[in-house]
């Protein structure tokens, strides 16, 4: 009998243990049978993308893992078209790798994504999470989402303004039927970008320093891809075998909205429409004593960025989880503030 899959190897923390089931998709077909054969037999199902973004328990899972593995990326104009022309939409598997996407659409001069460059992970999560960085979201450019929903078991398309998105969250995060699980499998996304060398303006001031550049000043979309990568790939956040700073779940915790009155002094703060305040979770791990590379155990902060954490290469999932409940109490006890973990957790919990 053949050994079960072990879902460490299919997480970038390189954690978890086997799959009851394992299911491989490789057609929209194959995902929606194997979601619903699941579903119609009661037992749990975990959909995978990129494993990028969860935190698997040792004992594993008891139920079906399907891993999306749908490919195909459709553009409704030529690649290399006149950009002229205005916007493209494309129209993208939920099994795409996102930053084979990303680079492109920069080769493409389809812009709007740039800023997202290096993030890992499947397409299909991107909508889930509402994924960020240096002043984008996917939202700003998704068009529409397509989707099995598990509950009316039926294919449905969202329009974004019909998504939920608000700062790394969307109603396919919150319409949930279990803790790890969604009620609305992502089958398809379709992004609207505009066509041009030069990306969206640049909101995020480190990337505008680092290009050279006034913030809302726009540059070459392959400049600020680049630059991206090489400000994610100092901070740990760029994939690599061989570093295991690298092996995380990206940033742990979301950065906390907060009244005002709440920011600790010299924290950053970024204001919000809602009146709120977004202030740095990095920020606020660092001044409660908790600086990189902290931790002497085989899970530990990243050497290179305080919100990453890491399997140094022998860490089990107690080991991660030990650590980050270290991390959120002590954030919260310095500063009144409680930490939210950013990926999700599989059979396991703070």
């Amino acid at each position: 009998m053949p050994e079960p899959e072990r879902l460490r190897d299919h997480t970038t923390l390189r954690l978890g243990g086997p799959a009851r089931r394992f299911v491989t998709a490789t057609t929209e077909e194959e995902v929606v049978a194997a979601v619903r054969a699941g579903d119609e037999a009661g037992e749990p199902v975990l959909v995978l993308g990129g494993g990028s973004n969860l935190v698997v328990a040792d004992e594993g899972f008891p139920g079906t893992v399907v891993e999306v593995a749908t490919r195909g990326v459709r553009a409704d104009v030529e690649d290399g078209a006149d950009p002229g022309c205005g916007g493209v939409l494309v129209r993208v598997a939920a099994g795409e790798t996102w930053d084979d996407l990303v680079a492109r659409a920069v080769v493409s001069g389809w812009v709007g994504v740039e800023a997202l460059s290096g993030i890992p992970g499947s397409v299909g999560a991107t909508p889930v999470q509402n994924v960020g960085a240096y002043g984008q979201e996917v939202s700003q450019t998704i068009a529409t989402v397509r989707v099995w929903d598990r509950v009316l078991k039926g294919v449905r398309t969202f329009a974004a303004a019909d998504c939920g998105f608000g700062y790394r969250h969307s109603r396919f995060k919150a319409d949930r039927l279990d803790p790890w699980g969604g009620r609305h499998v992502v089958l398809e996304v379709t992004f609207q970008l505009r066509q041009g060398d030069l990306g969206a303006p640049v909101e995020y001031a480190e990337l505008a320093r680092t290009l050279g550049v006034e913030q809302g000043e726009r540059a070459a979309a392959a400049d600020v891809r680049a630059a991206v990568l090489g400000l994610r790939a100092g901070k740990g956040m760029v994939l690599d075998e061989g570093d295991h700073d690298t092996w995380s779940a990206g940033s742990f915790f979301t950065n906390p909205l907060v009244d005002p009155a709440e920011v600790p002094e010299g924290a950053p703060a970024w204001p919000q429409p809602d009146g709120r305040v977004k202030t740095s979770a990095a920020w606020l791990i660092d001044h409660a004593g908790f600086a990189k590379g902290y931790g002497d155990g085989p899970a530990g902060l990243s050497t290179k960025h305080p919100l990453a954490l890491t399997n140094r290469g022998s860490a089990t999932t107690a080991d991660l989880l030990a650590l980050a409940r270290e991390v959120r109490d002590g954030v919260q006890e310095k500063f009144g503030i409680r930490l939210v973990n950013e990926p999700v957790l599989v059979g396991c919990e703070l």
